[in-house]
């Protein structure tokens, strides 16, 4: 079931909240930072989602209800929204929003926020348009695992279960770092394993995960284990958007996943990078890594949906310098509907489209859209 129309009628002012969404300078002066260049974006920065995006949103990939939230950070003023108060509401759980005034406002942090498997089965966090989460080059920003102990074990099959379902909606996120990252590395801005993921309306600039390796990416975003092989949904979101705001990684400049399903809308994918070198498995005398610009997906049996979308600008050293999408058992299938996929620079390994990396035997259907 699709709702098209009625998810534009119910939140067309978002629309207005996106286009006018502001970002405090995020530059830093510490001598000891990352060598990551912080950003400093204005009210002019990327929009989220494609602008020429107007596929029909599957129902479950829309925003959720907040106007009864569980969590508020913030009293009314900039001042009391701080990082510490963000964390503790992500550990809380449920339905979280923000009251920091009326102007745009960046959450500095010095530590990933944690979401715990028991504390709520559903957990909703929305910036309402004003809200970025900054990582200062220096940490993830989110972190969700259900096979990690630290985080509470809920069931005896935390690679399969239906909790926590996590949706983020109307942020952004910027300038996330997990190179230190050693148990659990990738995922510059999130890394997410078990339970379910929805992203709605969110925006990720500049973020960064390890630069080597073979299998380490998502310079934004990193998924493992999604319940039951359901799709993680990415509704109008923007990953980069605009030259020098693109997020880096081994591959996936964007994201990457392994044995994860996607289904992707009315987004916008550019300037991501792919940096690694030597692929996966690595060639002899390489690091690994370098595949796929924007998205990487590894695994068996998964699928990939994009419709509305836009991929271009993106730039692999290896494979796949828009998509790079391998599954072990040559099972699973890619849509594209309604799409551009072009400018994307790089790479090789293109046996039935440019820009693509897959078998020659993956199933692909293309339908009104451009791959070039």
């Amino acid at each position: 079931m699709e709702a098209k129309t009625s998810y534009k009628n119910r939140y067309h002012y978002l629309i207005l909240f996106t286009i006018c969404f502001s970002l405090v300078n995020c530059s830093s002066s510490d001598n000891d930072s990352p060598s990551q260049d912080l950003i400093e974006i204005s009210h002019n920065g990327p929009a989220a989602g494609n602008p020429d995006g107007d596929s029909a949103i599957p129902t479950e990939a829309g925003l959720e209800d907040v106007s009864q939230p569980d969590r508020i950070i913030g009293d009314g003023t900039p001042e009391s929204c701080t990082a510490e108060a963000f964390i503790d509401a992500v550990a809380k759980g449920g339905k979280i929003v923000f009251d920091c005034g009326t102007e745009p406002i960046t959450i500095k942090l010095k530590e990933p926020a944690k979401i715990f498997n028991d504390a709520s089965k559903e957990i909703v966090i929305d910036g309402g348009g004003l809200v970025t989460l900054s990582g200062e080059g220096k940490t993830r920003i989110l972190y969700m695992n259900t096979c990690d102990q630290d985080q509470h074990w809920t069931t005896s099959h935390c690679q399969n279960q239906d909790h926590p379902k996590l949706s983020l909606q109307n942020l952004t996120f910027i300038n996330g770092n997990s190179k230190s990252e050693t148990e659990y590395d990738g995922g510059g801005a999130i890394w997410i394993r078990g339970g379910r993921l929805k992203m709605v309306n969110c925006r990720f600039f500049n973020n960064v995960c390890a630069d080597l390796g073979p299998d380490v990416g998502g310079g934004a975003v990193r998924v493992f284990s999604q319940y039951e092989n359901k799709p993680v949904y990415v509704t109008n979101c923007t990953f980069g958007g605009a030259e020098g705001y693109g997020n880096t990684g081994s591959n996936g400049g964007a994201i990457s996943s392994i044995g994860v399903s996607w289904t992707i809308t009315n987004s916008l994918f550019s300037h991501n990078k792919a940096i690694g070198n030597g692929g996966n498995p690595a060639q002899s005398d390489t690091p690994g890594g370098g595949s796929g610009g924007a998205i990487y997906n590894d695994g068996n049996s998964m699928s990939l949906n994009i419709s509305g979308s836009k991929i271009e600008y993106n730039e692999v050293v290896q494979h796949g310098s828009a998509i790079f999408f391998v599954t072990n058992d040559h099972s699973g299938d890619i849509k594209i509907n309604n799409s551009v996929i072009q400018n994307n620079i790089g790479g090789s390994w293109y046996p039935v489209y440019p820009a693509i990396s897959m078998h020659s035997d993956t199933q692909i259907e293309v339908n009104n859209s451009i791959i070039e």
